[in-house]
C-alpha cells in the first residue's frame, strides 16, 4: 500500500511510555499527570454518567459548556466570544489542530512552525496537500527570529503555527511578540493557529498572550485550548476551539467528519465545574510553579544543567556533564539503565542541530519527584 505519511512513524510519546512501561521506569517523559482529577470534577462526571446523559450531544458541544468556555474567555482574555458561532468542542487539541488545518490549507499552501515543534503539525499539513516551512527556534531562550520569519513569507504562506507556552521548551512568547506577528500578517492572506494548550501554566507572575487578547490576530486566528491539560484529565480527550464565525464554519465543516461530537456526560460534568469552580484556573500557575520549584531544588546537586521553565509543566535539562551520546540514545539508555524516562529533543526537529538537551515532565506526585530524582542525582 502507498503511504500518505511515508516519514512518520509512531510517535516519540508512544515510544517512551511504552519503553517505561517495559523497562519500569518511572515516566517522566509523556506528558501527563500521575495524580488524579479534583474530586467535586469526577463527582459530577459520576452523576452525569447516571443521570441518562450518554446520547449524542450537539456537534458543537453542549450548549452550557460552550457558554462557560465563552465567559471564561471573557474572564482571562477580555474578548467576549459568540458561544453559537465562535467556539467549538474538540475531541482533544490534537483533533482540534487538525481540523483547523485541514479547514485552512490546500494543496501547494505553505504553513511556518517553529522547530521544535509539537509532532502532530506536519502530518496534518502534508494530509491537506501543504508544505511544512521549518524555521528554528533561537538558543538559548527558544525565542522567534522575526526578520528570518518575514524572510520566509511568500505569497504561498497561508498558515503560522505558534505554540504559547511552548511544548518542549516551556518559553512564553510575549505581547511584542504578538504585536509583530500582527505586523507582519497584516495585509496579507495569512492565518494563525494558536496552540494555547498550557494557557494556565505562566510562572514567575508572567501573562499568557493569547491571540484572543489582540483585536488584530484573533480576527484572523484559531486559538485552541485544552481541557484535559487544565483540569488533570488528559485521557478524556477534550479540548475547544475559539476562532471568528467565518473560521468556526469551515472548522466545524472539518470537525463533523472527524469525531462530530465529544462524551456528553463529561461535557456537563465540566460546564457545572467551570461555573463551580472559577479559582481551578486562576490557582493552576502556582500549582505547577510549585512544582517546577520542587523539581528544580530536587535535581540540585545532580549534573544537570537547566534554566527553570517559564511555562508548561515541562522542564528542558542538558545532560552534557554527563554522557556524549546523542539525545535519543541518552534517553533510551536513561529509561533502560537508570530507570527515568524522558523525552529527546531531535524529534521535534525536521533538521535537529547537535545538542545534549532532554524534557522532562514534572506534573507528578511528590513522591514521583523524589523517586525520580535520587536516581538522577546519583549520574
Amino acid at each position: 500500500m502507498r503511504s500518505k505519511l511515508p516519514n512518520t512513524g509512531t510517535t516519540i510519546f508512544t515510544v517512551m511510555s511504552r519503553m517505561a512501561q517495559e523497562y519500569g521506569a518511572i515516566n517522566l517523559s509523556q506528558g501527563f499527570p500521575d495524580f488524579d482529577c479534583p474530586q467535586r470534577l469526577r463527582e459530577l462526571v459520576s452523576h452525569y454518567l447516571n443521570d441518562r446523559r450518554n446520547q449524542y450531544p450537539p456537534m458543537t458541544g453542549i450548549a452550557q459548556l460552550r457558554e462557560q468556555i465563552a465567559l471564561k474567555v471573557l474572564d482571562h482574555y477580555g474578548f467576549a466570544a459568540d458561544m453559537d458561532l465562535e467556539v467549538t468542542v474538540t475531541s482533544g487539541a490534537t483533533e482540534a489542530l487538525f481540523d483547523a488545518i485541514q479547514a485552512s490549507v490546500t494543496q501547494g499552501d505553505e504553513v511556518i512552525v517553529f522547530d521544535p515543534a509539537y509532532d502532530s503539525y506536519e502530518p496534518a499539513i502534508t494530509l491537506a496537500g501543504g508544505r511544512t516551512i521549518h524555521l528554528p527556534l533561537q538558543l538559548p531562550d527558544f525565542s522567534i527570529d522575526w526578520d528570518m520569519v518575514e524572510q520566509h513569507l511568500s505569497p504561498r504562506t497561508r498558515l503560522i503555527i505558534i505554540n504559547t507556552p511552548h511544548n518542549p521548551s516551556g518559553a512564553v512568547m510575549s505581547h511584542e511578540d504578538m504585536d509583530t506577528l500582527a505586523m507582519l500578517t497584516r495585509e496579507r492572506d495569512i492565518l494563525v493557529l494558536s496552540d494555547e494548550v498550557y494557557e494556565h501554566m505562566v510562572f514567575d507572575g508572567g501573562t499568557h498572550e493569547s491571540v484572543l487578547r489582540h483585536p488584530e490576530l484573533r480576527s484572523r486566528s484559531f486559538a485552541v485550548f485544552s481541557f484535559g491539560k487544565t483540569y488533570h484529565a488528559t485521557g478524556w480527550k477534550l479540548a475547544y476551539c475559539v476562532a471568528p464565525p467565518a473560521l468556526t464554519a469551515e472548522f466545524r465543516k472539518v470537525h463533523q467528519f472527524v469525531t462530530f461530537t465529544s462524551p456528553s456526560f463529561i461535557q456537563y460534568a465540566l460546564a457545572d465545574f467551570m461555573q463551580e469552580c472559577p479559582e481551578h484556573a486562576r490557582e493552576l500557575p502556582q500549582f505547577y510553579q510549585e512544582k517546577r520549584d520542587a523539581f528544580a531544588r530536587l535535581l540540585q546537586g545532580s549534573r544537570f544543567r537547566f534554566t527553570p521553565s517559564r511555562g508548561t509543566y515541562f522542564q528542558l535539562v542538558d545532560y552534557g556533564a554527563i554522557s556524549p551520546l546523542p539525545d535519543t540514545e541518552f534517553a533510551n539508555w536513561l529509561t533502560q539503565e537508570v530507570g527515568v524516562a524522558a523525552i529527546p529533543l531531535s524529534p521535534f526537529y525536521d533538521k535537529a542541530p547537535q545538542s545534549t538537551l532532554i524534557r522532562f515532565c514534572f506534573c507528578k506526585d511528590d513522591s514521583t519527584l523524589q523517586a525520580a530524582t535520587r536516581l538522577l542525582r546519583a549520574l
